[in-house]
Parts: structure tokens; C-alpha cells; sequence
């Protein structure tokens, strides 16, 4: 009856296991999968290219060693009237053998991780400098060639090595786009390095490696490669301040809101505020709408997402430092309105 009773919630927890297996595939899915398998760039290529060759090491080690367990379990298993089998202990020729076979392998696999690690951080000399910064709970850019700054979406050229400076305002975070290459921590106070290229046009979707508080899971991050004459043209146009709204518009109304209800004091909008603090501050907002992804790349960039969020943020995001205002409906449609005039 004990034994019984003890088994139940070993049979449920065998029951449950495939279908947590499952909803956890399901969450793959959502803004598409993140795999580093699917190499896009030079970077993930050396990567994968080292991957695969360790895989199938580790394959044929796994199928010898449990193929020789199976083998002896049976070759040599006792029955009745059976002698004991000779004993291999102190035999140096075999004990020479097997000690040299895996530190061959080891060798061969710890030479060139070594060298791909090294190398993998190492720009290139003519490479493109981008300084990304970890926050909670988003990833902010900072292009010091030209002095623009953006929010939740990396911009770079399609074809062009970018080599990204980063660090952390304030606890750790990883930066980790893997179609473009492997995990690397942001630590405060630290300065890490990680070399970024695309060959295609496209986005590329990443995730916050390293757990850093209650929203962790929503502290995406984003990469669109653009050809080279877009790259260029979006990154003059992140020095123009925004379009003025229309006298007594409801964008007017709006931009007043954002002013009246303290979200100056963390979001820059150009040409009406600039943050101080660049320690502690939110998204710069001038060219919002040039993104299509909110509050740390959790959420897409619609009417319904922005409204959802003005309403409440710490309930959608756990844990925001973006407080609930108390806002209106009324007062949230104004905000949004002129949200929509920064383009």
C-alpha cells in the first residue's frame, strides 16, 4: 500500500513531463524560433562549424563506451559453473592506451574552441563600433560614429562586421542573437566585447541569456540588417528631432501629457527634452515609430500593445521601473496619438 501510494506522484510527474516538453517547443514559435543551428552570419558559421564536428565526437565516444557496457554485460555475466574472467588491472599497455585515446580527443576539440573563443573576440580593424548597453529590462544602442541613440532594435549594415562594446548600468545581463553569434555578459562596470555581421537583409531575434530580475523572459533583443545605403539613410535620420504636432491636435494634447505626467524624466524626445542621467533613463522615443517592438522587444509596436502598456506597465511587465501613471483612457488615446507622429 506504501509503495503504491509512493509511486503516484512519479506516474504523474511521468505523465506530465511530455506535455511541459511540448509547451515548451510551443514557446519557440512565438516572434520565431531562436536557434543556432540556422547560422546567418560569419561569426554563428564559425560556431556552428565547430559544433558539429564535437557532436559527432561525442556520438561515436557515446556509442562505443555504451556499445562495450552492453557488450560486457552480456559477454560476461555470471552463470553457473562459470569461471571468472581475467583481470586487466595493471596491464600498463592498455591503461597507456586508453588514457592517450581521450586526451587525443580532448586535444583535438580544446585547440581549436580555444583559438575560435579568442578569436570571436577580436574585431576587425575595419569593423563598424556600436556600444550596447544592458538595462532592466531592455538593450539600449548607442552608434558613437555619428552620436545616435536608439532603444530595443539594433540597426546594422547587411554584409559589415559590427563590433559591439558593452556593459551594464546594472546587474548582468547576456547579450545572445544567435543566428548572428554566441551568448556574451554584460557586467556593470565591465567592458566585454562581441563581434556582430549578417550576410542578409533580415531580423534576427535574441534574448537576455542570464537571468536579471522579475522580466528577464520579456528582455528581448532585436537585429535588423539593412542594406548599406538604408543603413546609412536610417542613421542620419536618428539625428533629426521629431515633427512639431498640429496646434490643438490630440498629438498636441498628448505631447503635453508626456510632459505634464514626469515621463520627461526618463525618456528623451527630441527637440522638446533630452535625459541627463544616461545611467537611469528609459527608450529615447524620438523615432519611435521607426520600431516595431515596445518595452524591451516583449511586445509589437500597435495601438492595442502601446494602450495595454500606458495602462499598466508593471503589470505586463513585472517588476517595470515605468510606473503606473493612474492614466485615463482618454489621456492614454492623446499620449498614443502623438506616439504616432514620431517617425
Amino acid at each position: 500500500m506504501m509503495r503504491a501510494m509512493a509511486s503516484r506522484p512519479l506516474r504523474r510527474l511521468l505523465r506530465a513531463a511530455p506535455l511541459l516538453l511540448l509547451g515548451a517547443c510551443s514557446l519557440i514559435g512565438i516572434d520565431g524560433p531562436m536557434t543556432s543551428l540556422e547560422p546567418q552570419g560569419p561569426f554563428s558559421e564559425q560556431i556552428n562549424d565547430l559544433f558539429w564536428p564535437v557532436f559527432w565526437t561525442a556520438v561515436v565516444v557515446f556509442v562505443l563506451v555504451e556499445g562495450a557496457i552492453v557488450a560486457a554485460s552480456f559477454l560476461f555475466r555470471d552463470r553457473p559453473g562459470r569461471k571468472e574472467p581475467k583481470q586487466v588491472h595493471g596491464n600498463t599497455k592498455l591503461e597507456v592506451i586508453w588514457t592517450a585515446i581521450p586526451v587525443i580527443i580532448l586535444a583535438s576539440i580544446a585547440v581549436p574552441t580555444v583559438r575560435g573563443i579568442f578569436d570571436l573576440t577580436e574585431c576587425g580593424s575595419g569593423a563598424m563600433p556600436v556600444e550596447i548597453y544592458g538595462h532592466q529590462w531592455w538593450f539600449e544602442y548607442r552608434y558613437p560614429e555619428n552620436g545616435a541613440i536608439t532603444g530595443n532594435v539594433l540597426v546594422i549594415p547587411a554584409g559589415r562586421e559590427v563590433c559591439a562594446t558593452m556593459t551594464s548600468e546594472d546587474v548582468i545581463h547576456n547579450y545572445w542573437v544567435p543566428a548572428l553569434n554566441g551568448k556574451r555578459y554584460l557586467v556593470p562596470g565591465h567592458t566585454t566585447y562581441l563581434r556582430l555581421q549578417a550576410d542578409e537583409p533580415g531580423e534576427y531575434w535574441g534574448q537576455c541569456g542570464e537571468f536579471c530580475g522579475l522580466s528577464h523572459s520579456l528582455m528581448r533583443a532585436r537585429v535588423v540588417a539593412l542594406p548599406e545605403a538604408e543603413f546609412q539613410s536610417w542613421l542620419a535620420k536618428q539625428l533629426e528631432p521629431a515633427a512639431e504636432p498640429d496646434e490643438g491636435s490630440e498629438a498636441a494634447a498628448g505631447l503635453a501629457l508626456f510632459q505634464q505626467k514626469g515621463c520627461i524624466q526618463c525618456h528623451t524626445a527630441r527637440p522638446w527634452n533630452t535625459v541627463a542621467n544616461q545611467n537611469f533613463n528609459g527608450p529615447d522615443l524620438t523615432h519611435l515609430m521607426e520600431r516595431d517592438v515596445i518595452a524591451g522587444a516583449a511586445f509589437d509596436n500597435t495601438p492595442e500593445d502601446l494602450k495595454n502598456w500606458l495602462a499598466n506597465p508593471p503589470l505586463e511587465k513585472p517588476g517595470s521601473y515605468m510606473p503606473n501613471l493612474g492614466l485615463t483612457e482618454q489621456e492614454i488615446d492623446s499620449i498614443i496619438a502623438w506616439l504616432e507622429t514620431l517617425k
